[in-house]
């Protein structure tokens, strides 16, 4: 099976590098199966129903998030409505929505893609290891499902590639997101399982983080809050993910290799 995963979609210019490059890159890669992290899709701080549906429209099929997910007030009531859009799963049970979900893809295959959140660094959270060990052993690799795709989604590397260990010969990818950097570790770790510790951003790279640069900078020098809400830098963007291929008899990873495209950043692509 054939998977792509895309970094936080990050304003108007990250949506637009996905929308442009998701139906190409489903074609010349011949992609089973499309995941989007698009947390910040929504000028920068959150996501909505009408970007949901046109990223379904270009070819994504599954669209995960993080700490942003509640920022668009509407997606409190929208997202029991949409199965596809996850929320992390161990967020508090009360919450709205749910945290993974089972892709059928048009060869009858499935996907279990989970979407967990770190706790260093960032707002408390039930604990993500044993929530996705739960799920783990209702749901077995080349069994009920044909492959299992985690996202992340935290600041602190270390516990990213413990989540990697963690769960490696069970699902076919582990992956990060959050931090909205790329970085150099693709790999598949012992037991089977593709591993990076974040996909990166589909955003604006001559910025920082994703955004326009001078309101963070004022932060950071003046070390006040600052004047203005920080706003999604709006040049070229990058899409940046992983690309995964994994063995149709034990759903473990074949190949993993990063995706990069446009923008600032030097392009990469599997073949």
């Amino acid at each position: 099976m054939r998977l792509l995963f895309c970094g936080d979609v990050v304003g108007r210019s990250g949506r637009e590098v996905v929308l442009q490059n998701i139906p190409k890159l489903r074609e010349r890669l011949s992609l089973d199966c499309v995941i989007v992290n698009g947390e910040n899709a929504a000028n920068g701080f959150g996501i909505n129903a009408s970007i949901c549906k046109d990223f379904y429209k270009a070819g994504v099929d599954v669209i995960t998030t993080g700490n942003h997910i509640w920022d668009q007030r509407e997606t409190i009531r929208y997202i029991d409505q949409d199965k596809n859009l996850l929320r992390p799963i161990n967020f508090l049970s009360s919450s709205p929505g749910q945290g993974f979900f089972v892709h059928s893809t048009a060869k009858g295959q499935t996907v279990l893609v989970i979407n967990a959140i770190a706790r260093l660094f960032m707002d408390a959270s039930e604990d993500p290891f044993s929530s996705i060990d739960a799920l783990l052993k209702k749901f077995v690799l080349g069994s009920s499902v044909s492959a299992i795709v985690v996202d992340f989604h935290g600041e602190a590397t270390s516990e990213k590639m413990a989540m990697g260990h963690f769960c490696d010969g069970r699902v076919s990818l582990v992956v990060g997101t959050h931090t909205h950097v790329p970085t150099s570790d693709a790999m598949i770790l012992d037991g089977g399982t593709a591993y990076q510790s974040d996909a990166g951003m589909c955003g604006d790279y001559n910025s920082v983080v994703g955004m326009a640069k001078e309101t963070p900078i004022f932060k950071f020098v003046r070390k006040m809050p600052p004047l203005e809400r920080m706003t999604p830098a709006q040049g070229e963007a990058t899409l940046c993910g992983v690309y995964v291929e994994t063995d149709d008899k034990t759903g473990l990873a074949v190949s993993i290799h990063p995706v990069r495209i446009g923008g600032r950043l030097s392009e990469t692509l599997p073949f």
